[in-house]
């Protein structure tokens, strides 16, 4: 029986995943900032900024939610599969 390897994912792709976001949101801050408009448009846009924000949070939380729901479920459809080859006697008399 094979057990289910786990995908682990880089030090370099977490820094460059954080990076990439820090770059964005500091780049929708700046522009946010520096637009020039009412200061009411700036705030509408400083809370979608806010919102597209911590949306993408709940988005990817969500998405890592299903993957570990999914992985162990597959684990314990491999734990049943397994008990029962260690169970079955293919020698053993049909009555």
């Amino acid at each position: 029986m094979s057990t289910p390897t786990s995908v682990r994912n880089t030090n370099a792709f977490y820094a460059q995943a954080g990076i990439s976001f820090a770059v964005a949101l500091c780049a929708m801050l700046f522009a946010v900032l520096y637009v020039p408009v009412d200061p009411w448009v700036r705030a509408f846009f400083a809370v979608t900024t806010l919102y597209l924000t911590t949306s993408a949070f709940t988005l990817a939380k969500v998405i890592r939610d299903a993957q570990e729901h999914q992985a162990v479920a597959a684990r314990l459809d491999q734990a049943r599969v397994d008990k029962i080859l260690a169970e079955h006697d293919p020698f053993r008399a049909v009555s």
